[in-house]
């Protein structure tokens, strides 16, 4: 199957022009003025965007979690990001405490079978000791898994403690990977969510009240001198707040990269939602969203390349899995449903409000997460012989978000009627069409499982 496109605007994160794309297979043939070569199909560009294929670096698919499970599972959610612009999706498997690395890679290697986009894994590891240690090395030398995922909440589930962190970060470091942490205080939480439920204050808000800013700040402050003590390259997911930003700002004067990845969601909803009674459980994830003054200095960190990346968190569940919660927040299961919008929703208030260049846009939807965790220049970028992934964009293209029109399995919109500019008009997952008039055309079992790199930092 060849493709070839014609007078697209073609944005990297490097360049900007026009030219034709030439696709063979699944690679990128030629890119210039002109080409004059035949094609099994055409496609015509003209006053249309051609980016690089979304990567949504932070996604949770049939993750089990609070005694239920999330609502999109690998078929019904990589069909949603496709629709969406983003061409590969990295989910987390989670360790059982007291379980193998291995025996949980199995488990999700069955639930990605369905795929339809390109895939690859976190590893999250809940129980480090001398054997898991051992698996570590053998996920980043044998599996092509690289990129480790620590929590620093939810004790007796998920949670490790220092040392082991500490201890991973050690092997990870000599081993060529990365360590990714969910930075929030869980002891501090913990005392908090307690303290209101014995005041029976039960309503989302609390879930909120329950998390202030100074929990995920002081988090990613102790993440970063761990980091600094043992050497490892590492990642904070799902940054929400200025004091959070603040300690990697401050990890900087001693000259330390700390990579940092937020949301959508953090840079275009606030803490405002939460004051709308039972309502507000649609906007029930942790951490949770912020202020508006931390959507100014997520944006901000941005653009001073403090953070590099933006995914969803994708973790959604069906309003009456959302229910269980209604007579106390605790038990609302956390997530939230964004993989099918990040791409529209990142152009239409970031590039068209002038906050983000179109250059950046590339950058913190594609181009970072691929050079992050070991997949550059293969994916994030449009090159020849790079995998032809490919989102031709509407820039002028106007449409309302809506529960009702949505292709992720859940009955809610937390954005119902968000007038949205920029729509994903054609997409392509190495070489072949997967979303054209709106309607998915690959199905189930085309993703691709993508072994990384070490990790070699680049940015």
């Amino acid at each position: 199957m060849s493709i070839l496109i014609k007078n697209g605007h073609v944005v990297t994160a490097a360049e900007d022009f026009v030219a034709d794309v030439f696709i063979e297979g699944e690679k990128i043939v030629a890119i210039g003025k002109d080409l004059k070569y035949s094609a099994d199909k055409i496609i015509d560009a003209t006053g249309k965007y051609v980016f690089p294929g979304g990567i949504d670096p932070h996604v949770h698919l049939d993750m089990p979690f609070m005694g239920t499970s999330s609502s999109d599972n690998y078929e019904t959610g990589t069909g949603a990001a496709l629709h969406g612009g983003t061409t590969m999706v990295i989910d987390f498997i989670l360790q059982t405490q007291g379980d193998t690395l291995h025996n949980a890679l199995k488990a999700w290697q069955k639930r990605s079978e369905d795929a339809i986009s390109d895939y690859s894994y976190h590893m999250a590891v809940t129980d480090f000791n001398e054997n898991v240690a051992k698996e570590v090395v053998e996920m980043i030398e044998k599996e092509g898994i690289t990129s480790f995922k620590t929590f620093m909440a939810y004790k007796g589930a998920l949670m490790i403690d220092d040392g082991q962190m500490v201890n991973l970060m050690k092997v990870v470091k000599e081993n060529g990977g990365l360590v990714t942490v969910h930075a929030t205080n869980g002891d501090m939480i913990d005392a908090l969510i307690a303290k209101h439920r014995k005041e029976g204050k039960l309503s989302p808000l609390y879930h909120y009240l329950s998390q202030p800013e100074v929990t995920e700040a002081e988090a990613s402050a102790r993440f970063s001198d761990m980091l600094f003590y043992t050497g490892c390259t590492g990642y904070i997911v799902h940054m929400t707040c200025e004091g959070a930003l603040n300690a990697v700002r401050r990890a900087t004067l001693r000259n330390q990269k700390v990579y940092v990845e937020t949301c959508s969601q953090y840079l275009m909803i606030d803490a405002s939602l939460y004051d709308k009674g039972f309502e507000s459980a649609k906007w029930v994830m942790s951490p949770p969203l912020r202020e508006k003054k931390d959507q100014v200095a997520l944006w901000n960190g941005i653009n001073q390349g403090l953070v590099q990346t933006v995914g969803t968190d994708h973790c959604p569940f069906m309003w009456e899995q959302k229910k269980m919660g209604e007579n106390d927040f605790s038990k609302i299961p956390n997530g939230h449903p964004a993989i099918e919008h990040r791409m529209e929703f990142l152009f239409s208030e970031g590039v068209l409000k002038n906050k983000i260049s179109l250059s950046k846009y590339v950058e913190i939807t594609s181009t970072n997460s691929a050079k992050i965790f070991g997949m550059y220049p293969e994916k994030g970028t449009l090159a020849i012989g790079t995998d032809a992934d490919i989102v031709i964009f509407d820039p002028n293209k106007k449409h309302t978000i809506s529960a009702k029109t949505h292709h992720m399995r859940v009955d809610y919109s937390a954005y119902e009627g968000w007038e949205v500019t920029g729509k994903c008009e054609t997409v392509i997952l190495r070489g072949k069409v997967a979303v054209e008039n709106e309607k998915l055309l690959l199905t189930k079992g085309n993703g691709k499982f993508i072994r990384r790199k070490k990790i070699t930092p680049t940015i």
